[in-house]
């Protein structure tokens, strides 16, 4: 049961591919400018702060640990 693809389906395959192929930059091209326009449109914010090093207990000012010579005494 074998099928031959004819000289007609070709040509409808290629008209259809064109055709999604233009469908689918318009789409894009619409959905760009849109995107665009909306980003555009509600102006620009303020820059965010830069992110915090977490500040605990046993981490001093800075971020960093100090070195301690090992069996020092640790002063509480």
């Amino acid at each position: 049961m074998g099928t031959t693809l004819t000289p007609e389906f070709w040509g409808r395959f290629a008209v259809l591919l064109v055709a999604a192929m233009a469908v689918t930059f318009v789409l894009v091209t619409l959905f760009d400018a849109l995107l665009v326009r909306l980003t555009h449109h509600r102006g620009h914010r303020p820059p965010m702060p830069p992110p915090r090093a977490p500040m605990g207990p046993n981490v001093p000012h800075g971020g960093r640990t100090t070195h301690r010579a090992h069996g020092a005494p640790v002063t509480r």
